[in-house]
């Protein structure tokens, strides 16, 4: 018998997309369930503690980008506190002619770096009084060759990529993937007028609340998500669902819900998904072939990750966020983080974390590797890159991401249009999570929050 229940709002996915807009629904006393396929919050955030080192299974860090990071740890009163990295950090590697080089962090350092030829560097001395682009669907690898030449897009824009996506700056549309920076030349005609300028601009104290740092939580994010879990109440959440199966009707939508209990029957007003793009064919059936193709058609990076432990370091100095391994190099991997040497109590004293990254859009074979084959591929590049020759861990973890990072690309056009028509044509439904409005932990906790406050005002 299938128990029946009526509230105000669903929300389809535990992630945190889907934690954040349930912990303000919360607070406002909003009527809420979350529904969740997996037995756990938190989507594939999750902290481990093994031998000694303390890693991260879903994202390894975020970046305080938006003032909603803050507030949300604010919010949380004293239940997680919110952890920033070592200064050390703001330092970044990028791999060229088998040495690590610091990544430029301003036009002097720029112009000094052996990372960059002659010709781009006189490129970029130019770039304020170059002719802003037309093109809206101009992907990332254009922009870039166009106003600051070929080197910076091989040594600085594709590792970066890499980083964030795990992507191919070839394929990425800019005001999609990376909307500032696209602002920047719209709205200034270059990006170093751009960011001169805004630099000046007055900031409220809100705006200074996004101070841009990379973040974590003390202890791992897993304490993140079970202080949000906590905030929003066992009673509110449904784990280890199964056939959830959703029509419209009058009064918003009906849902149905299978746990290894029972089967729960909801009535709701408002209906938001969180989940994946491929996952929405199998959740609102009703959608035709033409509504659902944008979805179907998301393209995603599979990555797989390798965490290694040492007890002892006997490597390279630390002392940097990470490398980059631009895909001009050839090698096996995208890039390594340096985790311990930023966040504390991730690896024994004297001891060393890396979170090394492979895979991407570029080299997806890696995806259907078996352990030996990674392994085989990490040591033919790390142990040099680490100054190590043996690079023995006492800690490895392979783990792997079929579907991890989506790739805004040229159609993510038509996938922003079909949200909202959708949402016109059935109105309750929110399509959210990262299909839209960017990846990062920081884009997340903005759009749930936006998300939140417009239910909040609508309901109340």
């Amino acid at each position: 018998m299938a128990e029946s229940l009526k509230t105000d709002v669903v929300i389809i996915g535990a992630g945190l997309t889907g934690l954040t807009i349930a912990f303000y629904l919360k607070k406002a006393g909003i009527d809420f369930k979350i529904v969740e396929k997996s037995g756990k919050t938190g989507g594939v955030i999750q902290t481990i503690s093994e031998k000694g080192f303390v890693y991260e299974t879903g994202p390894n860090t975020g970046v305080v980008s938006h003032p909603e990071i803050t507030e949300l740890f604010e919010d949380l009163e004293g239940k997680c506190a919110l952890e920033t990295a070592d200064p050390s950090a703001k330092r970044r590697l990028i791999w060229k002619d088998n040495q690590w080089h610091a990544l430029p962090s301003g036009l002097w350092s720029a112009i000094s770096t052996p990372l960059f030829t002659w010709g781009d560097k006189f490129r970029i001395l130019g770039e304020p009084w170059r002719a802003k682009g037309t093109d809206p669907n101009e992907n990332l690898a254009e922009l870039v060759k166009r106003r600051m030449g070929q080197s910076f897009l091989d040594y600085a824009i594709d590792p970066f990529i890499s980083g964030i996506y795990a992507g191919n700056p070839n394929e990425l549309v800019t005001r999609f993937a990376l909307p500032k920076l696209y602002q920047l030349e719209q709205e200034y005609g270059s990006f170093i007028k751009g960011a001169m300028k805004k630099a000046k601009l007055p900031k409220t104290e809100r705006d200074k609340k996004a101070t841009k740092e990379v973040f974590s939580a003390k202890g791992g994010l897993s304490r993140m998500i079970e202080a949000m879990t906590e905030e929003i109440g066992s009673e509110n959440i449904l784990l280890s669902v199964e056939n959830t199966l959703v029509k419209p009707n009058s009064e918003g939508f009906q849902l149905q819900v299978t746990t290894p209990e029972q089967l729960f029957s909801f009535e709701a007003k408002q209906l938001i998904t969180t989940c994946g793009g491929y996952a929405l064919s199998s959740l609102l059936p009703f959608l035709n072939e033409e509504e659902i193709a944008p979805f179907n058609e998301l393209k995603y990076a599979a990555v797989t990750q390798v965490l290694l432990g040492f007890k002892k370091w006997k490597g390279i100095s630390l002392k940097a966020f990470g490398g980059l391994v631009p895909g001009k190099e050839n090698k096996n991997i995208l890039g390594v983080l340096f985790t311990s040497s930023f966040f504390e109590g991730r690896a024994p004293k004297g001891g060393a974390l890396l979170s090394v990254f492979m895979g991407g859009t570029k080299r997806p074979d890696i995806a259907g590797m078996n352990d030996d084959q990674v392994q085989t591929l990490l040591n033919k590049d790390l142990p040099r890159m680490m100054s190590d020759r043996t690079l023995n861990a006492d800690m490895t973890r392979i783990l792997r991401y079929p579907k991890a990072i989506p790739q805004y690309t040229e159609s993510t056009g038509k996938r922003y249009e079909m949200i909202e028509k959708l949402q016109q044509k059935y109105p309750g439904l929110i399509l959210a999570g990262n299909i839209r409005d960017g990846i990062g932990m920081a884009d997340r906790v903005k759009q749930g929050r936006r998300i939140a406050d417009e239910l909040i005002g609508k309901i109340r």
